[in-house]
């Protein structure tokens, strides 16, 4: 989806959907991309801020690339299939996704933020690991950034990881209250298929 805040354009795209039991593909590119409506007046703001105003320095430039990660994602999951979605501000900010990319798969990889890594353990990193950090995990959720200083990318990083927890949060109780008491999330409430083959074994007529 393609969106504009202020003269900064944004585009987000979910490639994996873990909450389609309450919001379509749809509406979470929808909010991803609300989300990156703020980002992108940070963004712009920080750009255009006259010398010593920006709390974190100027921002180099008017665009930023982010990558954000599924949290519900099982820990073996290849890189690419733990992707949740991803979001660009700025005309110029396509490039910049593979780096976002890296940081995160990197922090999810060592369970910590890449920033650090680079600069204390190079050893965990290897061939093709990118040199810069920052990512941000707010409550298991990981969103790496990237275009700005490592501390700019960080901040934008973290803002976006906390806010899209906090309208998960929302959605979900909102979505509670729509269903009243269910066992599953799930629309029609069987028990998912993946669970029922872990005591498929067991003797007896399941429940």
């Amino acid at each position: 989806m393609t969106s504009t805040a202020g003269t900064l354009r944004v585009e987000a795209a979910v490639r994996r959907n873990p909450y389609r039991y309450m919001l379509t593909d749809t509406e979470l590119t929808d909010l991803l991309t609300d989300l990156g409506r703020r980002r992108a007046e940070s963004v712009l703001r920080n750009h255009a801020a006259p010398e010593g105003e920006a709390p974190r320095g100027p921002y180099p430039r008017p665009a930023m690339g982010f990558v954000v990660l599924d949290p519900t994602a099982e820990p073996g999951a290849a890189p690419a299939d733990a992707v949740l979605g991803a979001l660009t501000v700025g005309d110029d900010a396509r490039r910049f996704l593979p780096k976002a990319a890296a940081k995160a798969a990197a922090h999810r990889r060592l369970g910590g933020n890449n920033g650090v890594s680079v600069h204390t353990d190079p050893h965990l990193l290897g061939t093709g690991a990118f040199r810069y950090g920052h990512s941000a995990e707010v409550r298991g959720l990981i969103v790496a950034a990237s275009s700005q200083t490592t501390d700019q990318d960080l901040y934008e990083a973290s803002r976006l990881a906390a806010e899209l927890v906090e309208e998960l949060g929302a959605r979900h109780r909102a979505y509670e209250w729509r269903r009243g008491e269910t066992d599953w999330l799930s629309p029609a409430g069987d028990v998912p298929p993946e669970y029922a083959a872990m005591v498929s074994w067991f003797p007896g007529t399941a429940a």
